[in-house]
C-alpha cells in the first residue's frame, strides 16, 4: 500500500535509506508509487495497524516527533490507528496521538506532530490488494423450478419406490409458498413427505 496526503494530491510517503521519510516526487495521473514509497501494513486490532518500508523496517517516530522506519519491533510508537470523520481519513500514532503529515518547511520532511487533524493531516491509504467477495453458493439442483417441481425434486430424491409409484402430498401448496417467504421451505417439505410415510428420512 503507499500513502497519499490529500492536501498534495499524486503525492506520497517516502521512504529514504537513513530511515526518515519525506513527501515523494507527483506522480502522473494512474502511475504508480515507486518502490520506496510501498508499505506493508499488519493489522493489530480492530483498530491500529502498523507499517513496515521496503527497507524491512517498522514505522514509528523518533524522540523529535519525525516518522521514521528504524524499528525491527512493534511497541507503542510503531502503531498507527486510522481515525475517519466525514469522510475522510486521518493517522494518528499510537505513541502520541499526533496526526501523520509533512513539514514543508523541513524539505517536506514526514513529521507527527498536530494534535488535531486538518487539510494537511488527510491521507488516503492506496491498496492494490483484491477485494475478495465471497461467492453466493450455486442454488441446488433440487430448489429449482415452481414449487410444484421442487417439492417433485425432494420426494424423487429421498422417497423409497418400493411399488414403483411416486407418492406426493395433495395437500394444498399454499402453504409451501408461504413457508418459502419465511425461509422454512425445506422443513415444510419435509413435513408434507412425511404425511406420504415413504421417506427415507419421514419413519
Amino acid at each position: 500500500m503507499a500513502i497519499e496526503f490529500i492536501s498534495s494530491p499524486s503525492n506520497y510517503l517516502k521512504a529514504l535509506d537513513d530511515g526518515t521519510f519525506i513527501l515523494g516526487c507527483p506522480h502522473e495521473s494512474g502511475s504508480s508509487p515507486d518502490p520506496e514509497e510501498i508499505l506493508i501494513a499488519f493489522k493489530i486490532d480492530d483498530t491500529k495497524i502498523t507499517l513496515k518500508s521496503g527497507y524491512g523496517k517498522y514505522l514509528g517516530i523518533d524522540k523529535h516527533n519525525n516518522v521514521v522506519g528504524r524499528s525491527d519491533a512493534i511497541g507503542r510508537l510503531e502503531q498507527w490507528e486510522p481515525i475517519f470523520q466525514e469522510g475522510k481519513m486521518a493517522l494518528m500514532n499510537v505513541g502520541n496521538n499526533y496526526f501523520i503529515s509533512f513539514d514543508s518547511d523541513n524539505g517536506d520532511k514526514v513529521v507527527a506532530k498536530s494534535r488535531t487533524a486538518g487539510p494537511s493531516e488527510f491521507v488516503s491509504l492506496r491498496s492494490n490488494n483484491v477485494r475478495i467477495t465471497k461467492k453466493r453458493k450455486d442454488i441446488d439442483d433440487e430448489d429449482k423450478g415452481t414449487i410444484d417441481q421442487v417439492e417433485l425434486n425432494y420426494v424423487k430424491k429421498f422417497q423409497y419406490f418400493q411399488d414403483k409409484k411416486i407418492k406426493v402430498c395433495n395437500e394444498d401448496r399454499e402453504v409451501l409458498k408461504k413457508a418459502k417467504e419465511e425461509g422454512s421451505l425445506h422443513e415444510a417439505l419435509l413435513d408434507r413427505r412425511s404425511k406420504m410415510k415413504a421417506d427415507r428420512y419421514c419413519k
